[in-house]
Order: structure tokens, then sequence, then C-alpha cells
């Protein structure tokens, strides 16, 4: 699978309160498993007014796909091509 950043844009996100969180992964989740394991949600950072969500997928049109059925955009979607950090200056 490969692996996409997903920038959504989504104003106010930064305030929402726990139950909130839960109901939106309940959600996300609920998309997943109309996708039968061809995408999986690995983690979201959120800011302000955007989340940054990492997903593993065989292709960018089911990332589409999930964003669809789940309600939240997918304003935009990056396939990485690696992942560093600082062990990678040492290795």
């Amino acid at each position: 699978m490969k692996r996409y950043v997903i920038e959504r844009e989504i104003p106010g996100v930064g305030g929402l309160n726990r139950e909130q969180f839960k109901d939106v992964a309940v959600t996300s989740n609920g998309a997943l498993a109309k996708l039968a394991g061809k995408v999986q949600w690995v983690e979201s950072f959120i800011a302000d007014d955007k989340t940054f969500c990492v997903y593993l997928a065989d292709n960018e049109g089911l990332v589409r796909e999930h964003a669809k059925l789940s309600g939240f955009p997918a304003t935009k979607i990056n396939e990485t091509r690696n992942v560093i950090g600082p062990m990678t200056a040492i290795a």
C-alpha cells in the first residue's frame, strides 16, 4: 500500500472537544468499513482549521472515496515517497 498525507480544511476543527473527536473517528471508521480493508487510517494531526491525516491505500482514488463516504473534505492529497526522522542522520 502507498502512504498518503491528506490535508483537510475544516474551519474550527482545533476547537472540537473529546466527544466530538470520538464522533469524527466513528464516522471515519464507518467509511473505512465500507471500503473493506482497501484503505487504512494511520493517524491525524489537528491544527486550528485543518487536519493532516496519514492513510495507507493502493491508490489516490480510494482516499478520495473515503473522503466522499465520510463527508470529510480531502483538500489536498499527497503521496509520500519516503519517511525520514532524526535517526536518518546517523543510520
